[in-house]
């Protein structure tokens, strides 16, 4: 099971990214795990996580989350804005998995 993380200011904006990209796993038959969580909650949630996505509203927090993801050895990048703002599940779930397989 791939698990995916994503973090935004209040966890709110990316619900329907996550509903997206769940969509397109199970058309892919992929076995995931997809919630959006707020910043203050973003530690935490990557204790269970396989990757964190930073919300493009949040870049400036990817420093900080960095630190983290490299005590729980998960990769995190921040979603293309594009992505984003067209609230493409098939891309974000793309780069997820890209940064899964390493």
């Amino acid at each position: 099971m791939k698990r995916i993380v994503l973090a935004c200011s209040a966890g709110m904006s990316t619900s329907l990214l996550v509903t997206k990209m769940e969509e397109e796993a199970t058309s892919r038959g992929l076995d995931t795990k997809i919630w959006a969580v707020a910043q203050d909650k973003a530690p935490e949630a990557m204790k269970e996580a396989d990757v964190l996505l930073i919300g493009p509203q949040m870049r400036f927090m990817k420093r900080k989350f960095q630190e983290i993801a490299d005590q729980e050895n998960i990769p995190l990048d921040v979603i293309d804005a594009m992505s984003y703002g067209r609230i493409d599940g098939k891309a974000v779930l793309d780069h997820a998995l890209k940064l899964i397989e390493g």
